[in-house]
């Protein structure tokens, strides 16, 4: 973890303390709200999100001097047929989300802080059409959408790929919040694909039902997870997101 972190998490921070700061960009961590196996918290896409984004603006700050802000993380993801039937398990349709998004915006836009980045914890949520939207409307802003459990492969960190609540989140996860971990709970993630060739070929796209691929609301095993094997990846997640955060505040895009 980056060693500096005061001044960068809006859900901590105090207006006295950053109002005389001149922030070149913020972050917006986006998650869901939905059961993740037996082990892990409803709210795991929100914490991964923050904390990928707060370390990874620790770094830009402290390597680049790129200032930026990481805001409150959203709650509120895309689900599956399935999956959302489940207890307390929030879908939130397009339509909400890209509301919720377009008045981040406009503040943003307002204040002079003209470049975002979502920083995506939940593979239901797409960003791509609100983000073209979004340009056409608020032509000064720069918005980016980054997939943070997409950016380093699983390859050489974990034995097993995680799709849901597998070894790559729950270690990433024991990293940060080891408290909220209780891997004994754990069920063994076993999924099945589609009885269509065509659709596990991915020649075309339908939604999974999440009660018929999966018994406990996890896609991949999570019983070889380590906190050691969280922080490892999340290094190296940071420190390309970090990288990022500096090209886009210190390079033209063109």
């Amino acid at each position: 973890m980056a060693d500096n972190k005061e001044h960068i998490d809006l859900s901590i921070e105090t207006y006295g303390n950053i109002k005389d700061i001149s922030y070149s960009f913020a972050v917006l961590p986006w998650g869901a709200t939905e059961p993740h196996n037996y082990h892990l918290p409803y709210l795991t896409d929100c914490y991964l999100a923050h904390d990928i984004a707060v370390d990874a603006t620790a770094k830009a700050w402290d390597k680049f001097g790129a200032k930026g802000m990481v805001l409150p993380p959203i709650p509120l993801g895309a689900q599956n047929p399935g999956q959302r039937e489940q207890p307390f398990c929030l879908h939130a349709r397009y339509e909400t989300q890209k509301c919720v998004l377009t008045d981040i915006v406009e503040s943003l836009n307002y204040q002079g802080i003209h470049i975002l980045v979502i920083m995506n914890g939940h593979g239901g949520n797409s960003f791509k059409q609100m983000i073209r939207d979004l340009a056409v409307d608020y032509p000064q802003m720069t918005i980016a959408s980054c997939d943070w459990f997409t950016v380093e492969p699983q390859d050489g960190y974990f034995e097993n790929k995680d799709d849901h609540a597998g070894e790559m989140e729950t270690s990433v996860m024991m990293h940060y919040h080891p408290g909220l971990v209780n891997l004994a709970m754990a069920g063994d993630g076993e999924s099945k694909p589609f009885n269509i060739d065509s659709l596990n070929a991915k020649v075309a796209w339908i939604p999974r039902n999440w009660s018929k691929v999966s018994v406990d609301t996890g896609i991949g095993n999570p019983k070889k997870s380590s906190a050691e094997k969280g922080k490892r990846f999340a290094d190296v997640v940071t420190d390309k997101i970090a990288k990022l955060f500096d090209e886009l505040v210190n390079k033209s895009i063109y």
